[in-house]
């Protein structure tokens, strides 16, 4: 009866000793869920950040206006190449 009772008390230690590990690791985890949930919030508003600022550098208006201090202007139909000859006008101009 003794060793029964000795055998009892070593598996209820056991088994205290592994739920205490398996809590402590449960909240391990769930502190790591956590962290990687705020990364992906802050990436998502810098997202939203980076979206907004393109869509407001890349308006029409603004980049003429840069485009015009700096000289340049409309493309003319002789920048182009013509398809008659296949490109080779405009393969012999980058040379």
């Amino acid at each position: 009866m003794q060793l029964l009772n000795v055998a009892a008390f070593c598996f209820a230690l056991t088994c205290a000793l592994f739920l205490y590990s398996l809590n402590y690791e449960t909240r391990r985890l769930e502190a790591s869920v956590q962290s990687m949930e705020r990364a992906a919030d802050k990436a998502r508003r810098d997202i939203a950040v980076l979206k907004a600022e393109r869509g407001h550098l890349s308006r029409p208006d603004r980049i003429d206006g840069l485009a015009r201090q700096q000289g340049l202007g409309p493309p003319r139909p002789s920048q182009f190449p013509s398809l008659v000859d296949g490109g080779a006008a405009a393969s012999q101009q980058g040379n």
